[in-house]
């Protein structure tokens, strides 16, 4: 019995893993965005809906392979971002807090209206099987490993990009200071733009990996938006890092929950844990320095 209470124990600390990179990816994303121009955008989970649902158009309707498929996917969030951006964010960056999100609001419920109208409500399959690994008694799902992996990997690249070329320091520079850099020759306007649309594309990404998970349908957002704000909150709005660590710690709670109960109180109990939290850190558990 202590055996196979250590497998399952083993199992579930794996499957937090890789739930958690894929969380991480999300939040990435989304930090990324608020670190830079300082505004939540409430509807980043419905750019993901959109990736989904391109992927699944893509690959069922025009018959693309799912590796053509995917940049295409990507490309077209980008594009979603920045024309957010364009038309709602850009209008309103000297706007009350309150007015952002308000707008980023409006548009998640434009984006879940418009699916609604243009696919119906059916739930909708990519028809992609991919097998399941079986290690000892372990099963791990080669869907969630492929995510870990392309996460993984996507962060890595980002963190390069943001890291070693002009335009990402630029991006970090503006990030820290958004009064002085344009005073040293730095177009604000131009950066934003770009960040919005690597936001964007880091939630196509996201929606590659999750269609491989998920059945689409206009209201798969609520499935992981709320917990994309609350892993940003809690590592710290903003802060890259503290999105990472947040990521990983909500993820094993949820799965270690769910073994000794089940995956719905594994929710609950992450939810509570962030509750607590927000008590005894309310800036988040690392909160970027003023």
């Amino acid at each position: 019995m202590l055996e196979h209470f250590d497998i399952f124990l083993l199992e579930a600390v794996i499957n937090g893993i890789l739930l958690g990179g894929l969380l991480a990816l999300l939040a990435l994303g989304l930090n990324l965005i608020f670190g830079v121009i300082d505004v939540t955008w409430i509807c980043y989970a419905e750019l993901v809906m959109i990736g989904m649902y391109g992927m699944y158009f893509l690959v069922q309707y025009y018959g693309l392979p799912y590796y053509a498929a995917a940049p295409l996917a990507i490309l077209i969030v980008a594009v979603l971002g920045a024309l957010l951006h364009l038309l709602v964010i850009a209008p309103l960056l000297n706007a009350a807090p309150i007015n952002q999100l308000l707008a980023t609001g409006g548009v998640l419920f434009v984006l879940q209206s418009f699916a609604t109208v243009a696919f119906g409500i059916d739930f909708r399959n990519l028809g992609i099987r991919l097998p399941v690994l079986q290690f000892a008694d372990m099963h791990l799902s080669y869907s969630r490993l492929l995510a870990f992996g392309v996460a993984l990997i996507g962060m890595l690249l980002v963190y390069l990009f943001m890291t070693r070329t002009f335009l990402g320091t630029a991006i970090r520079a503006i990030a820290q200071d958004r009064q002085i850099m344009p005073l040293m020759g730095v177009d604000a306007g131009r950066i934003y733009l770009i960040t919005s649309a690597l936001g964007g594309a880091l939630a196509g990404l996201a929606a590659c990996l999750l269609v491989l998970q998920y059945d689409v349908h206009p209201f798969v957002g609520l499935s992981f938006g709320p917990i994309t704000f609350i892993i940003c909150v809690l590592g710290g709005l903003g802060n890259f890092v503290g999105g990472f660590v947040a990521a990983f710690l909500f993820a094993q709670i949820i799965s270690l929950g769910g073994l000794y109960s089940d995956l719905e109180w594994g929710y609950v109990l992450a939810f509570a844990f962030f509750i607590v939290m927000m008590f005894i850190r309310p800036a988040g558990l690392l909160a970027r320095r003023s």
